[in-house]
C-alpha cells in the first residue's frame, strides 16, 4: 500500500480497454503493474508511471488486486496457469467475455489455489472508462466486493454486485449483450438505405437515437409482460409487426441492401403466427426461444 491507502493494482492485457483502466488507476494516484504479451503497448503507460512486469509471476506478485482483461476465460486461463500460486491471497477480477460456464470454472480454479474472485463486465467503450455513469457489474463473494468496492469504482461510478453466485456477471453480459449486434446491423442497414439515396449516415444518427430511446422506454412493460406470463394487453401485437413483413418486400432490390440477416427473426413472426399468436404481445416470441 503507498501512504494514503490506494491499493496496488495489476491490469493483464493490454488491449484499448485494458489501456485505457490502467491508465484511470494511474490518474487516480494506484501503484498500477501492467503486463502484456507484446511488451509495445505497455511503454506508453510506463512513461506515465505504471510498472511494467517482466513476467506474468511478476505481475501476479505486484499487487494484492488483480483485474484480467484478457479476451476470454480460456486465454485468462492459459496466461495465468504457470504462475497459478502466485494468486494465494490475492483477489483476481476477471473482465472478459465468455459464457457462464466459464466463469463458473475461472471461479473454482482461483479456489484451488487459493484466491479470491470476482467476476465482472464492462457495459461501455473504452473511452468511458472512469465516468461516472459507466456501469459495471459483479458476481461473487459480497465481502470481497466490498473490500474492493472503492478501487474498482475507479473504472466507472455506476458499480454494481449482482451477487454472490460468481457466474452472475457473465450471465447478464450474455443476456443484456444479445441486444448489441442486432441494433448495430439494424442502424448499418438504415445508413446503407440513407447512403444509397446519397445522404450521409449522420443525418439519420438524432432519429436512430430517439427511436433507441423509445425502444429502452418499453423495455420495463415489456418485462412485467414476460414475468407474468401475460401477453393478452398487447401495446404492440406480434400481428402488427408481421404484417410489416409485406411492406419490407423489394427492399434489398430498390437500394441494392442485403436484409437475409432479417429473416431468422421474420421466421420467428411467422412461426409465432402460425401457433396462433396473432394478437399477442410481441413479447411473446420469448415463448418461441424458449426451447
Amino acid at each position: 500500500m503507498t501512504t494514503d491507502n490506494r491499493t496496488p493494482v495489476t491490469i493483464l492485457g493490454l488491449g484499448s480497454m485494458g489501456t485505457a483502466l490502467a491508465e484511470a488507476f494511474i490518474e487516480a494516484g494506484h501503484p498500477t503493474t501492467v503486463w502484456n504479451r507484446s511488451e509495445g503497448k505497455a511503454r506508453p503507460l510506463v512513461e506515465k508511471g505504471a510498472v511494467r512486469a517482466e513476467t506474468i509471476a511478476d505481475a501476479l506478485t505486484a499487487s494484492p488486486l488483480i483485474i484480467s482483461v484478457l479476451s476470454t476465460y480460456e486465454v485468462t486461463l492459459q496466461v495465468l496457469e504457470p504462475a497459478g500460486a502466485a494468486l494465494a491471497g490475492r483477489t483476481l477480477v476477471t473482465l472478459n467475455s465468455g459464457v457462464p460456464a466459464g466463469a463458473r470454472e475461472m471461479a473454482a480454479w482461483a479456489a484451488a489455489r487459493g484466491a479470491l474472485f470476482l467476476d465482472g463486465a464492462i457495459k461501455n467503450v473504452p473511452a468511458a472508462v472512469g465516468k461516472a455513469d459507466t456501469l459495471l457489474y459483479y458476481g461473487g463473494d459480497k465481502a470481497v466486493f466490498d473490500r474492493h468496492e472503492a478501487t474498482l469504482r475507479v473504472m466507472g461510478g455506476h458499480t454494481v454486485h449482482l451477487g454472490a453466485e460468481p457466474d452472475l456477471a457473465a450471465l447478464y453480459e450474455t443476456a443484456v449483450g444479445a441486444t448489441l449486434l442486432p441494433a448495430l446491423v439494424g442502424f448499418f442497414q438504415g445508413a446503407a438505405l440513407v447512403t444509397a439515396r446519397g445522404l450521409t449516415a449522420s443525418t439519420m444518427v438524432p432519429y436512430a437515437v430517439k427511436w433507441l430511446e423509445m425502444i429502452g422506454s418499453v423495455l420495463p412493460a415489456l418485462a412485467e409482460e414476460i414475468d407474468s406470463g401475460d401477453y393478452s394487453r398487447p401495446f404492440s401485437s406480434i400481428g402488427v409487426f408481421y404484417d410489416g413483413l409485406a411492406g419490407e418486400r423489394g427492399l434489398d432490390q430498390e437500394a441494392n441492401v442485403d436484409t437475409s440477416w432479417q429473416e431468422p427473426m421474420n421466421e420467428l413472426l411467422r412461426r409465432a403466427v402460425a401457433e396462433g399468436r396473432r394478437e399477442q404481445s410481441i413479447s411473446a416470441l420469448i415463448e418461441l426461444l424458449r426451447k
